[in-house]
C-alpha cells in the first residue's frame, strides 16, 4: 500500500484541483463557477490549473480532456476524471469525498500528480 502524501496542517484535507487550459472555451466559462465552489465548501482546497501554463506540474500526464477533475484526500488521489461542467455534478462529488473519502486511485502517475500539486499550491 502507498503510504499517503503528507498535507499542510494549515491546508484542508481534500484537494480539488480542475485541469484545463485557456483556450477551451469551455474552461473559461466553467472557471466562473469552479472558482465559486469553494464558498460552499471551506473543509477544501480548490486550485485551477492551466496544463500549458503549468506544465511543470502537470508533466509527465497528458491531459487531453477538459474540465478534468482530481481530488485529494489527505495526501491520496481519490478521484481523477473528466466532468462536464455541471456544477451540481461536481458538488455532489466533493460532497461525497467529504462524507466518505473514496479508495485510493491505484495509478502511480495520478498519485504522482498530487504529490506535485500538493508541494506546487
Amino acid at each position: 500500500m502507498m503510504e499517503p502524501m503528507p498535507t499542510p496542517a494549515d491546508h484542508p484535507p481534500l484537494l480539488v484541483a480542475c485541469l484545463c487550459a485557456q483556450w477551451c472555451g469551455t474552461c473559461r466559462d466553467y472557471r466562473v463557477l469552479f472558482d465559486g465552489l469553494q464558498a460552499g465548501f471551506p473543509q477544501a482546497r480548490f486550485v485551477w490549473v492551466d496544463v500549458e501554463d503549468q506544465a511543470d506540474l502537470v508533466e509527465p500526464m497528458d491531459v487531453e480532456d477538459f474540465p478534468t477533475l482530481l481530488l485529494v484526500w489527505q495526501g491520496e488521489a481519490r478521484f481523477f476524471g473528466t466532468l462536464t461542467p455541471h456544477l451540481e455534478t461536481v458538488r455532489r462529488l466533493i460532497q461525497s469525498q467529504l462524507d466518505a473519502p473514496g479508495r485510493a486511485l491505484a495509478d502511480p502517475a495520478v498519485q504522482a500528480l498530487a504529490g506535485r500539486l500538493l508541494s506546487g499550491v
